[in-house]
């Protein structure tokens, strides 16, 4: 468990309802990913719609994130937590009603399609409060290596998710309720994950947060900051390079395996599982028992993402591609909490909110468009998004090089001694 002694502890009662809290989204939204091209082909809607069914939600999500990091500065992390636990399960229930609906013919797939993006934009709305709130409040309680360990941590909740939501998702499928049942079932997890997080998680004192952040925090400015901007640079283009590789990935499955929708679903599921089983190792592995620092995952990430694009281009046949993929996962593993990290520690206590914001604002700007351009090369030629979002990680390898805040050495503190990487 990652725990800070100082007596700005994190405590292990605090971090496990987080990994909990961030354990629960990950396992229902990409559950819900695996589900979607499925669902979409089942409908009636087109891929590209599918696609860029997330697009609002994503847009809302790159909009308040910086908002609510802020306020959470100004009121606390634990009620934007809250507040963003409460989105995601109100998104789940609604988008299983509407799916629902349309899987009995009670509405057209415009109207289902208009639907699900417009309850799903509530979660990008009020999700994003607890993406930023739960960054910010582990920043606010850790430093140096145990600040990397503790985020690649969280970042490894996101990996367990995507292994378990598309592995559970499959066997949602429920009479009656069909390609909704997951939907709904995740629903109502959340609500269980809302009160749990409501009871356990102790409640935060925001007059001493406001003391602690002295510096201004607020929305877009800390994209100026030349410590921290090639870190949240780097970040957009690597986010969105994998949230092309994630879209694209059930469609392409479907074709590969030459098995209808609903059929395919499993085969699915097993190389989305590969590809988060590939990530969790990575970091817990490498970044959380290793102790590597950002600058060499940054690298190292960005190499084995580009290797991994290459190869689900070049290798042809199902498990090639879920090899290939989990390549690709391990990459992006490594070079996730990389980023975060590093643009954590190149500031000050009193800009933690502003960088756990813009994070957060990473994660949904990635998929405002990408995905639905992604979709769009694929239907055009299978191939081309491979190409062109691989080529996007080889350019960042390049970067992660002659970037002068990349580049530069770091000391990192082992524990022990203090060492290079």
């Amino acid at each position: 468990m990652i725990v800070d002694p100082s007596p700005r502890a994190l405590s292990r009662l605090s971090f496990a309802t987080l990994f909990a809290t961030t354990l629960a989204t990950a396992i229902g939204n990409m559950g819900l990913i695996s589900v979607m091209p499925a669902a979409g082909r089942e409908l009636g809607i087109s891929d590209f719609l599918i696609a860029s069914i997330f697009s609002l939600s994503a847009l809302m999500w790159a909009v308040t994130s910086p908002f609510w990091a802020g306020r959470s500065d100004r009121k606390g992390r634990k009620p934007h937590i809250l507040i963003g636990l409460g989105g995601f399960t109100f998104s789940m229930l609604g988008c299983g009603c509407v799916v629902l609906a349309g899987l009995n013919g009670l509405t057209v797939p415009l109207v289902t399609f208009a639907g699900f993006l417009l309850i799903r934009s509530t979660y990008g709305t009020f999700g994003s409060a607890s993406g930023a709130a739960a960054q910010a409040y582990v920043a606010d309680r850790t430093e140096g290596q145990l600040r990397v360990r503790a985020i690649a941590a969280l970042g490894g909740a996101l990996s367990l998710g995507t292994i378990l939501g598309p592995a559970i998702a499959p066997f949602l499928i429920l009479p009656h309720v069909g390609l909704a049942g997951p939907m709904f079932v995740f629903g109502i997890a959340g609500i269980g994950i809302l009160c749990l997080a409501a009871i356990v998680l102790p409640s935060d004192r925001p007059g001493e947060i406001a003391r602690q952040h002295t510096e201004s925090s607020g929305g877009w400015d800390i994209w100026r900051d030349p410590a921290v901007r090639p870190f949240l640079i780097y970040g957009f283009a690597m986010s969105s390079a994998q949230a092309a590789n994630t879209y694209t990935l059930g469609f392409l499955v479907i074709d590969r395996v030459g098995l209808s929708p609903v059929e395919a679903q499993s085969s699915i599921g097993i190389a989305m599982v590969a590809g988060a089983l590939a990530g969790l190792v990575a970091q817990w592995g490498l970044v959380g028992m290793c102790g590597m620092m950002p600058r060499a995952l940054l690298r190292w990430g960005g190499a084995l993402a580009f290797a991994g694009n290459v190869l689900i281009v070049a290798l042809p046949g199902f498990l090639s591609l879920v090899a290939a993929f989990a390549l690709v996962s391990f990459g992006y593993g490594l070079a996730r909490p990389a980023y975060t990290a590093g643009a954590s520690l190149a500031v000050g206590d009193g800009k933690q909110g502003a960088v756990a914001g813009a994070v957060s604002a990473i994660a949904g700007a990635s998929i405002v468009v990408v995905p639905a351009v992604a979709v769009g090369l694929y239907e055009w030629m299978p191939a081309l998004p491979f190409v062109v979002f691989g080529g996007v990680m080889g350019g960042l390898l390049i970067y992660a090089f002659i970037d002068p805040a990349l580049a530069q050495r770091e000391v990192a503190d082992c524990g022990i001694v203090s060492c290079e990487r």
